[in-house]
């Protein structure tokens, strides 16, 4: 069974009355052939359009036929307000005479037209409207739309939701506001003032005033995403609260291909200053107060295929202002003035005294200044300081601390650099050492390890040098007024702290006076003042070069450069302290040692002429070296030394040595009469075989020199016969002689002939040749060098003499 369903179109009348000046048009927005249509009844015949239009005031009735009739019908209500030049012929406003257009899409607009040169100036009221997407919504589903008729068509200002800081819009000749509704959206009231605006340029004028407090929102070009029409200008009005700044940011951007002019971005605040920012810069931060943001576009070049137009969003923040004031007393720095500066014209940083501001300001030395900066930060500022020194009579003038002084932290940034000027009396001097230590000669290209710099410079803006701690230089005598600037390395701020310190002496014969102690074998390079410039005319330098004793100093000249001289001469001369005579001494049109060598403490000298061609300057290099006397001196002793150690521990391993081969010798009694020694094999032989006699060496004349002379200060000699069995002689192994042995003595017994003593028992022996192996007084060697040659055991001399 089948059967079929038959849909019949639903049917909604529609009845309200038109006001003069309202126009009603109802049109379907369901696709073409839907069955969607819009009825009238004239003189009892009904007419079905897919729209239909009524201007006319009064009733209007008409029937909207659909399917499905909810959303299936647009409705557009128009009105016009005319604005000559004093006031306009009514306001922006909705009332309940629309009620039955509820299921409808609504669009109102409002069509305003301006009497030349004047605008239509719309108020938004004190909810004010947003701009948004073209592609957005809002969240009450009303939807505003602000637009303007040119000659060349219209241009499509922005879309805008309720709420937000749009306060004002106003454009010259025909514009337009509109609403749209969708269906089933109850409207809202809306009132909008409308009025006769400024004369005005551009396309239109949109006034913001932003909020108090952090706050962002984004605008956007005419007709965006398309383009901005050719050579037009769109403007925006920015009211900024107290103490807040705006900054602009660009988003989005695409330029034209111009033929003529340039698109750009103007700004001009409440004093009607102008600046003018490209549309790839950073773009200037707006203080509190008003400006004005105006869009410029180019004369385009259109021939071109997909040739861009300019189009883009712009970001617009809010923030509060960050203000700090500050009181500046310098009268605790005597002749110290400070000088701040505004680093970028551009930059949300403003810098008041007294209430004005001001790019740059210097506060004079002993002066009390009230300062206030809104919104900077230390890297706006730049704080500088100069301090003015001096004395009239060298006799009076007291030590300066040249020192970077403690300034107020209120100031937002550290000191940037410092500068002492500091005037010298007539026929004075100023001798500077570094408050820390030593100084050290910076040249160009050279590293400054240290987080400071030292820049001296004469009055008239002749560079000394750049100087920085911990070097060769103790002490530097400049006979000239100078100026003294100190900076971080690394463009790091000063610390407080003292630097330098200067004494004012007599006045001395040289321009500088450089006091220098290089250290050994570590080259010292000595640059000509204003290095790799020449020397003033008529200038002289010098350096005292401190060389320790039994030290040399090695000088290389290098990089000389010497100038054609109208009078007087140059002259590189070299004396050492304590000498009348020169020890070096060259012109400029003499032949220059380019090496030399100097011993001792000396002046290195350096004088100018008054060139007439080229200039003066000396690159030198010295080292100091150990004296070759010294050096010869030392060797020789290392080499003894090395020769002493070598016969020491030959003596010790032989000593070493024979105290092996002693055994400990102690006597063991035997019933016969008859001792032995433990540690020698068997048991004692009998008196044939007995070998006790025998020694392997003997250094007989101590043994018996010291036997002698003990036993005759003991008054022991006697006759032969009174001596014991155990007094046996000493006498050689196999030897018949004995006689000629005792009389190889008798010089040194003085004629008294004595029998040599007998025999000792043989661990006396022993005894005895130890004790004589180490006895070495005074006596005993004088003594042993008066006895004859020993005799070897073969009874012949030692150098076999007879």
């Amino acid at each position: 069974m089948r059967s079929n369903f038959v849909m019949f179109p639903e049917v909604q009348k529609v009845e309200l009355t038109l006001d003069s000046g309202t126009e009603l048009s109802f049109s379907s927005s369901a696709s073409t052939g839907s069955g969607c249509e819009v009825c009238e009844w004239i003189r009892r015949s009904r007419t079905c359009k897919a729209a239909q239009a009524f201007s006319a005031p009064g009733r209007v009735s008409v029937e909207l036929e659909c399917v499905e009739r909810r959303g299936a019908f647009n409705v557009e209500i128009a009105r016009t307000v005319v604005c000559p030049s004093k006031s306009c012929s009514g306001d922006i406003n909705t009332n309940d005479n629309f009620d039955a257009l509820f299921d409808l899409n609504r669009r109102f607009v409002w069509s305003l037209i301006a009497a030349v040169p004047h605008s239509a100036r719309v108020d938004f009221g004190i909810t004010g409207l947003r701009q948004i997407q073209p592609s957005q919504s809002c969240p009450d589903r009303h939807i505003y739309t602000y637009g303007v008729m040119e000659d060349s068509g219209t241009v499509l200002l922005g879309r805008y939701c309720r709420t937000g800081p749009i306060t004002k819009a106003q454009a010259r000749g025909v514009s337009w506001v509109s609403l749209e509704l969708p269906a089933g959206q109850k409207l809202q009231d809306i009132r909008l003032e409308v009025s006769v605006g400024e004369e005005i340029r551009s396309l239109a004028k949109m006034s913001v005033s932003l909020p108090r407090g952090p706050s962002s929102l984004e605008l956007l070009s005419p007709n965006y995403p398309g383009s901005f029409p050719d050579d037009k200008i769109m403007e925006w009005h920015f009211e900024v609260p107290a103490k807040h700044q705006a900054s602009i940011q660009l988003l989005n951007v695409t330029q034209p291909q111009c033929l003529d002019k340039r698109p750009g971005v103007e700004y001009h605040n409440m004093f009607r200053f102008g600046l003018v920012a490209g549309l790839t810069e950073t773009q200037p931060v707006q203080r509190e107060g008003e400006f004005t943001m105006t869009l410029r576009n180019c004369k385009m070049d259109r021939r071109r295929a997909n040739s861009p137009g300019l189009s883009m969003g712009f970001k617009v923040s809010t923030a509060t202002i960050t203000q700090v004031r500050c009181e500046v007393e310098l009268n605790r720095y005597p002749g110290l003035s400070l000088h701040l500066k505004k680093l970028n014209p551009a930059s949300d940083c403003i810098m008041r005294q007294t209430s004005k501001p001001m790019d740059q300001t210097t506060l004079k030395p002993g002066s009390t200044s009230l300062l206030l900066f809104e919104d900077c930060q230390p890297k706006d500022i730049q704080v500088t300081a100069t301090q003015k020194l001096g004395c009239y009579r060298a006799i009076t003038c007291p030590r300066f601390f040249l020192a970077v002084p403690s300034l107020p932290e209120c100031l937002i940034k550290s000191l940037s650099n410092m500068t002492w000027a500091l005037n010298l009396p007539q026929h004075g001097t100023a001798e500077l050492g570094c408050a820390s230590g030593t100084l050290v000669h910076v040249l160009p290209g050279q590293p400054c390890n240290d987080s400071i710099s030292m820049k001296m410079a004469e009055d008239d803006g002749s560079t000394i040098g750049t100087f920085c701690r911990n070097g060769p230089i103790t002490k530097l005598q400049i006979h000239t007024n100078i100026s003294i600037t100190v900076t971080g390395t690394n463009g790091e701020a000063l610390t407080p702290a003292n630097i330098l310190t200067a004494r004012i002496k007599d006045e001395i014969s040289e321009s500088f006076i450089f006091r220098v102690s290089p250290e050994k074998n570590m080259p010292l390079f000595l640059a000509t003042p204003g290095w790799p410039k020449g020397m003033n005319s008529d200038s002289t330098v010098s350096w005292l070069v401190t060389v320790p004793p039994k030290m040399k100093a090695h000088l290389t000249f290098t990089n000389l450069s010497q100038p054609k001289c109208s009078k007087r001469h140059t002259e590189i001369t070299i004396r050492r302290v304590g000498q009348s005579q020169n020890d070096y001494s060259r012109r400029e049109d003499e032949k220059l040692q380019h090496e030399l060598t100097v011993s001792g403490t000396f002046f290195l000298n350096m004088s100018n002429c008054l060139p007439e061609k080229s200039d003066f300057s000396v690159f030198t290099k010295v080292t100091l070296h150990q004296s070759q006397i010294m050096t010869i001196i030392v060797s020789i002793v290392a080499v003894l030394l090395a020769l002493f150690i070598v016969i020491l521990l030959v003596a010790c391993l032989v000593i070493r040595k024979k105290k092996r081969n002693l055994n400990p010798q102690t006597s063991i009694y035997n019933a016969n009469g008859t001792s032995f020694l433990p540690g020698q094999n068997g048991f004692p032989r009998s008196q044939e075989d007995d070998e006790s006699h025998v020694y392997e060496e003997i250094d007989e004349g101590r043994i018996y020199y010291d036997i002698l002379r003990k036993r005759r200060q003991l008054g022991v000699y006697g006759e032969a016969g009174s001596h014991t069995d155990s007094q046996i002689p000493l006498v050689a192994r196999e030897s018949g002689t004995g006689d000629a042995a005792i009389g190889t003595y008798q010089d040194f017994l003085h004629e008294q002939k004595p029998e040599l003593p007998k025999r000792l028992p043989r661990h006396m022996q022993t005894m005895v040749v130890v004790d004589n192996d180490l006895y070495e007084t005074e006596e005993s060697e004088e003594a042993s060098s008066a006895l004859p040659p020993q005799l070897e055991p073969d009874g012949e001399a030692p150098d076999g003499g007879e």
